[in-house]
C-alpha cells in the first residue's frame, strides 16, 4: 500500500506549488499528465528551501536549511522520508535519474542567501547558476525521460530560461529583496541611485537569455513543449511590462500580470500550438513573437 503513501506525498508539493505560485501551477497542468507530477515534486523541493531562507526569519535558518540537505540526501538514498515533499522529490530523483550535483548547486546558493547581501559579477554568476538555471535542469531530466542526447542538445537553453525566469524574478522583486531582506542581486548597482542605464544593461542580458531560451523551447519534446511555452509567454509578458517602467517605479512597486492577461496567453498560446508555430525553426525571438 505504499502506494498510497506516494500519492499522498505528490499530492502535498502539487498543493505547495498551487499555493505560492498559481502561474507555475496552471503551466504545469498543460505538460503531458505523466511530466506534471515529478515537476511539481521539484517546486515543491525548491520552494521548501527557498521559505527556510527568505521567510523563517525567528528560526535559526542556517540549522533549518543544514538538516534540510542531509534530510534531502539521506531521503534520496533510502528511497523514501516521512517528510512528504523530500518524499515526492526523491522519488523524482530515482526515478530520472537527476545529477546530485545539481541539488548540491542548489543548496549552495541557498546556503549564500544566508549571509551574502551584496553580489560581484563571480556570485551573481554562481547565484544564478544554483537557485536558477540547475532547477532548469532538473526540469529538463524529466522532460527528456532518460534521452541523454535530447539533454545535451537542451541543456544550454534550459540554463537560459530559468536564469531568464530568476533575473525577471530580481526586477520584479526589487522591493521585497533590497527593502524587506538588504539584498542587491544585480553586481555593480546601487539601488539608492539605480539608473536607466543599470536597468537597460540588465534588461538586454534578460532578453539574450529569452532569445536562447525560446530556441530550445522549440525543441523540446511534445510531452513538454507546450506548458513550457506557457510559462515563458508569461514571464516575457512580466518581462516586457517591466521594460516600460521608470526606475524609481519598480523600486517602490511589485509588477503584475493580472488573472485575465494570464487567461490570454494561455489562449494565444493554444492557439499557436494548435496552428503549430511552436515548432522547430530559425530565427530571432522578435521575429518569432512578432508573427504572432
Amino acid at each position: 500500500m505504499i502506494h498510497l503513501f506516494h500519492e499522498a506525498s505528490q499530492t502535498c508539493s502539487q498543493d505547495i506549488t498551487r499555493t505560492y505560485s498559481t502561474s507555475f501551477a496552471s503551466a504545469i497542468r498543460l505538460l503531458h499528465k505523466d511530466l506534471r507530477a515529478p515537476i511539481c515534486n521539484i517546486y515543491g523541493f525548491v520552494r521548501l528551501a527557498d521559505e527556510i531562507v527568505d521567510t523563517f526569519h525567528e528560526f535559526d535558518k542556517q540549522r533549518l536549511l543544514s538538516e534540510f540537505k542531509v534530510e534531502t540526501f539521506a531521503a534520496i538514498a533510502r528511497g523514501i522520508s516521512l517528510n512528504p515533499v523530500l518524499h515526492s522529490f526523491q522519488l523524482t530523483v530515482n526515478q530520472y535519474e537527476i545529477d546530485h550535483d545539481l541539488i548540491n548547486a542548489f543548496f549552495h546558493s541557498m546556503e549564500m542567501d544566508l549571509d551574502r547581501k551584496v553580489y560581484d559579477e563571480k556570485g551573481y554568476e554562481d547565484y544564478i547558476y544554483g537557485s536558477a538555471e540547475v532547477v532548469g535542469l532538473m526540469c529538463l531530466q524529466v522532460f527528456c525521460e532518460g534521452k541523454k542526447e535530447a539533454f545535451e542538445k537542451l541543456k544550454t537553453p534550459a540554463r537560459a530560461l530559468g536564469a531568464a525566469f530568476q533575473k525577471v524574478n530580481f526586477l520584479r522583486d526589487i522591493q521585497a529583496d533590497y527593502n524587506g531582506l538588504a539584498r542587491v542581486y544585480f553586481p555593480c548597482c546601487d539601488f539608492n541611485n539605480f539608473t536607466a542605464e543599470d536597468k537597460r544593461r540588465i534588461e538586454e542580458d534578460i532578453h539574450q537569455d529569452f532569445k536562447a531560451a525560446y530556441r530550445g523551447i522549440t525543441h523540446l519534446p511534445l510531452k513538454a513543449r507546450f506548458g513550457v511555452y506557457v510559462a515563458y509567454k508569461y514571464y516575457l509578458s512580466l518581462f516586457r511590462k517591466i521594460r516600460k517602467m521608470q526606475p524609481s517605479t519598480i523600486l517602490h512597486q511589485r509588477v503584475r500580470i493580472p488573472d485575465y492577461h494570464k487567461v490570454l496567453i494561455i489562449l494565444r498560446a493554444g492557439l499557436k500550438n494548435k496552428l503549430r508555430l511552436i515548432a522547430p525553426q530559425t530565427g530571432s525571438i522578435s521575429e518569432m513573437e512578432s508573427s504572432f
